[in-house]
């Protein structure tokens, strides 16, 4: 561990600096995930193909560091303190991600969304939908791709994370530890039959107002979330040499392995999706919670992915928006648009360090000196 980074900038403890790193390290995977959806007909032939699977390891981190932040706590917080808390830390790039993308918006036209028909009125309203978290239906969306979130895509995945913070305040939290790994098996079997047995063979969903959106979405979450807060209870270090260089290699292999099984054999992908979510992420963050950095340019480069990390994830998709419109418009090959997809690479980091030393850091003291009592804001 190590004194807290800008990642956790409201919590009283300090964190761990591998899983800081860790969580930068898989929002880079996810932008280059994104940024080959633009040459993908289909999840079958995407490159950098499981990158999806991020938002489980997302999730679980978000049950580890929750559980190790705020278990002890409750003699002394209450829950409408710990759901403030929640909001000051996420809310403020939920609303930059919102406003980057509706002023992006006009420039995203191509063949698969004509953006020209979309009028100022109705932009306003999909905004305002967006800051304050309402999902937009199916067929009711402005972009037309079934998003729930068409001004800035990832923002699904804030939603469900605050669907995870309130069942931890109002009934996670008051399980015992036997029945919090009950309800982790639970949901793990829930998870698996449906990556395995599901109508999509993968985890890729959680996106949209949709059937199989809203069941695997939900079974995502609800084993994640949990899962992390019974590793936070539960764990017991060990030592690890270079566990952060270790555990990046990995997040970055498993995302990038090919579509498994094809179209013929669905179940193939899915059985790998279930391993990783349920096996192979635990396991990472377990090996990311028990190593240290024992040295400067570890310790800085996890120190730098932990701080960009949400802000990266909540600030690029609106450039993949117009990336993929520049491609599609153009007809480009991966090649013809390397230098495009470097720079936004590139770019996005860039604002997203931008956002967080002049928008987000700023904001969330604001919040806490005006909203939390100053006994806890040490």
């Amino acid at each position: 561990m190590t004194e807290t980074s800008a990642a956790a900038f409201s919590d009283t403890k300090p964190h761990y600096a591998l899983l800081d790193g860790l969580r930068g390290v898989a929002a880079l995977t996810v932008v280059c995930f994104h940024l080959f959806e633009a040459y993908a007909t289909s999840h079958l032939d995407q490159r950098i193909n499981h990158g999806y699977l991020a938002v489980d390891f997302f999730f679980l981190l978000s049950g580890f560091v929750i559980g190790y932040a705020y278990d002890d706590r409750w003699r002394t917080m209450t829950p409408a303190e710990f759901l403030k808390r929640r909001l000051i830390r996420l809310q403020p790039m939920v609303v930059i991600g919102a406003l980057i993308g509706a002023a992006m918006f006009y420039t995203q036209g191509c063949p698969v969304w004509d953006v020209s028909k979309i009028s100022v009125a109705a932009l306003l309203f999909a905004t305002l939908l967006n800051l304050f978290m309402i999902p937009a239906t199916p067929g009711h969306e402005i972009r037309g791709v079934g998003e729930m979130y068409p001004l800035n895509g990832p923002t699904w995945s804030l939603l469900f994370e605050y669907i995870g913070n309130l069942l931890y305040v109002l009934l996670i939290r008051r399980l015992s530890t036997t029945a919090l790994a009950v309800l982790v098996a639970l949901a793990g079997c829930g998870l698996a039959a449906f990556a395995i047995a599901g109508p999509l063979g993968d985890l890729c969903v959680g996106f949209a107002l949709t059937d199989e959106n809203i069941v695997g979405g939900s079974l995502r979450l609800l084993f994640a979330f949990p899962a992390g807060l019974l590793l936070s209870r539960i764990f017991k270090p060990v030592t690890v040499r270079g566990a952060f260089w270790i555990c990046a290699v990995a997040i970055v292999a498993l995302s990038a392995v090919p579509r498994i099984g094809g179209a013929e054999h669905l179940w193939m992908n899915g059985l790998y999706d279930a391993f990783c979510a349920i096996v192979i992420f635990p396991l990472l963050v377990f090996l990311g919670a028990s190593g240290r950095t024992t040295d400067r340019v570890t310790t800085r480069i996890c120190r730098f992915l932990g701080d960009i990390s949400y802000p990266l994830y909540m600030v690029h998709y609106p450039f993949i928006y117009l990336y993929y419109a520049w491609v599609k418009n153009r007809q480009l090959t991966f090649t013809e648009s390397l230098p495009g997809a470097a720079a936004l690479v590139v770019g996005s980091v860039i604002l997203a360090w931008l956002c967080l030393k002049f928008y987000d850091e700023p904001v969330r003291r604001f919040l806490v000196k005006r909203f939390l009592p100053a006994k806890r804001q040490a």
